[in-house]
């Protein structure tokens, strides 16, 4: 009756190596060599892949939209993170000069690929 228990246990080695196969919550796989790397990795620190996990969830539409409709004061800047660039558009905005630079700036983020604007705002 053991012989049939220790049969149907795994051994100790199959339960290390179905520990290692399962990723945890913060790691995820490298999709140049497949090894486990931290989510927030920027590349793989075996092969250097580049990661390709998206950190963020900023919509070009919305701020294509806010540099239109809100751009002389900079809400689109603040909206990506640029809060420098968002206070300047603030303390300019009496000029006039911040609304023209975001009219060209709406039309930037709409000619802009997803693909490129995820890589400038969506990764950290």
């Amino acid at each position: 009756m053991s012989d049939q228990q220790v049969e149907l246990s795994p051994s100790r080695s199959e339960e290390a190596h179905s520990a290692q196969t399962v990723p945890s919550a913060n790691m995820i796989y490298c999709h140049g060599c497949g090894k486990q790397i931290h989510k927030t990795a920027r590349s793989c620190p075996h092969c250097g892949a580049a990661s390709s996990v998206k950190t963020g969830d900023k919509s070009k539409l919305v701020a294509a939209l806010l540099a239109f409709f809100l751009g002389g004061l900079g809400f689109h800047r603040f909206y990506l993170g640029n809060i420098l660039l968002g206070i300047i558009y603030l303390l300019f905005c009496w000029t006039f000069i911040p609304m023209l630079i975001a009219f060209g700036e709406c039309i930037y983020f709409l000619a802009m690929g997803q693909e490129s604007f995820d890589r400038k705002y969506n990764f950290s």
